[in-house]
């Protein structure tokens, strides 16, 4: 199906990559980095709902997360700059990671004090924030994962960064629901600013990765001579030119040089557009639970016990494709069990119960029995089974595409590359999933799932393009 070649190997080797250090340490990293992302979104989202904040403003909030897709701003900031004091001690990538964490562990406890019933305005501040620290941990973190280990490896380390995500994902959202459920919000956000200290003890202790020893000239020598043509501007224009937009440039011109404008631009469209039905679904999910009448402890235990599991398999899956087969097929994959899951979803939310708030009323919880407690409605099999394929799909669907955006990224501009690619493929899905609250209001979860569902089609299109396509895996 792909012109690339994947290296022969056995499935006893692809696993065995998992077992080396940088990988071992990609899991820790990976819950780091995972911790927050859904303590802006889904789980935010349900802190509003049972505060009665109305389901288009939930929507809306989600812009908070817009701070990830523009990453690629403050990227060439963090890929060059070196920190006062922290770069000597801890190198380039760590110093910005150790930095991006204390100041997400500070936002999560200002958020944690906040109460949405009196102020929704400074719950949506602290979520900015804490969504600024997060994506700026993500540049420098990416960085390092991608700097070491050799492309051949990207797979695992891709793998084991999903796991530690998806981890930390059920942590943020079923272990805070069930927290939340017993001693409220407050608390709950209150012990995810602390587990933030994972991430913090695992960036004391790895190692910093080799950087690239390059001359100015060699790294943005169109940039520099733009600047050196145009001495009659003021200093500090120069100085911002040779500084933050050479490098900004420069990454953007290595990466088109490499690849061309036609494959180059190809790329980018089925990036943007891969993700789009998981940013589009998953806002809304905790809020569809809460709708059809969970409680926030059945919604927990059952992310925790099918959830998590499924999304070790998934991401392990995911990774161990990619090592087999290639990164074409696993990005397939991974988007037909997305479209299925969300039929899946769709599916639940039609059956008896067009308004969502009549679900609960209308007999489709009583379909299946009560494994949880026996009242209702409760947690059952239909929604055990839902969010486990779920979250099945998004290891894959999240593993395929971590692995196929750190091949594409060069050595000399690595955080700033994988930041441009990772903005690329959330800033789409970002922007439509402010509106999916109002999607929800305007078709109800039945038909809302399915729309999302049909928004991976452009994605496999382009996939398939892709597909004919000779992509290099040069990173020089």
């Amino acid at each position: 199906m792909s012109t690339e070649a994947p290296a022969k190997r056995s499935w006893g080797e692809a696993f065995a990559v998992y077992l080396e250090r940088p990988v071992l340490s990609m899991l820790f990293l990976g819950f780091s980095a995972g911790l927050p992302f859904y303590l802006v979104f889904s789980t935010l989202s349900a802190w509003l709902r049972t505060a009665h904040i109305e389901r288009a403003t939930i929507g809306m909030l989600a812009w908070v997360g817009l701070f990830y897709s523009f990453k690629w701003v403050w990227a060439p900031v963090v890929d060059r700059y070196a920190l006062p004091f922290l770069d000597e001690w801890l190198g380039r990538r760590r110093s910005w990671m150790l930095l991006a964490q204390l100041g997400l562990m500070a936002c999560l406890a200002l958020l944690a004090l906040s109460d949405p019933a009196q102020s929704v305005a400074r719950v949506a501040f602290f979520a900015g924030c804490v969504a600024f620290f997060a994506a700026t941990q993500d540049i420098a973190m990416d960085a390092w994962r991608i700097e070491s280990a050799p492309a051949d490896k990207q797979g695992a380390m891709a793998a084991a960064y999903q796991i530690g995500y998806r981890t930390a994902l059920m942590a943020a959202s079923a272990g805070a629901l069930i927290i939340a459920g017993r001693s409220g919000f407050h608390t709950s956000y209150l012990t995810m600013a602390a587990l933030v200290g994972v991430g913090i003890i695992t960036t004391l202790f790895v190692r910093e990765p080799p950087r690239p020893q390059e001359t100015e000239a060699e790294r943005e020598q169109r940039v520099l001579k733009w600047v050196r043509d145009h001495a009659h501007l003021p200093a500090w224009v120069q100085g911002a030119g040779s500084s933050f937009f050479g490098p900004a440039v420069g990454a953007i011109v290595d990466f088109f040089g490499r690849y061309g404008v036609g494959l180059g631009l190809l790329i980018f469209a089925f990036i943007s557009s891969y993700r789009l039905t998981d940013y589009v679904s998953g806002v809304m999910a905790n809020t569809f639970y809460i709708d059809l009448g969970f409680s926030l402890e059945e919604v927990g235990v059952v992310a925790k016990f099918f959830g998590w599991p499924s999304t070790l398999l998934g991401a392990v899956l995911g990774g161990l494709v990619v090592a087999k087969v290639g990164r074409i097929r696993g990005l397939l994959l991974g988007s037909l069990l997305i479209i299925v899951s969300n039929i899946f979803y769709g599916t639940f939310g039609a059956y008896g119960c067009h308004l969502p708030m009549d679900c609960a009323q209308s007999g489709l919880l009583d379909f299946w029995p009560n494994h949880i407690h026996a009242r209702g409605p409760a947690t059952n099999l239909g929604l055990s089974f839902i969010v486990g394929f779920d979250n099945l799909a998004l290891g894959v669907h999240g593993t395929a595409l971590i692995a196929f955006m750190s091949s594409l990224t060069s050595a000399k501009y690595t955080a700033t590359q994988y930041a441009v690619l990772s903005s690329l493929y959330a800033l789409p899905g970002k922007l439509l999933m402010g509106t999916s609250g109002f999607m929800v209001d305007a078709l109800g979860y039945g038909d809302f799932y399915l729309y999302a569902a049909l928004l991976s089609i452009p994605g496999l299109l382009l996939l398939l393009l892709l597909s004919h396509r000779d992509i290099t895996t040069a990173r020089n």
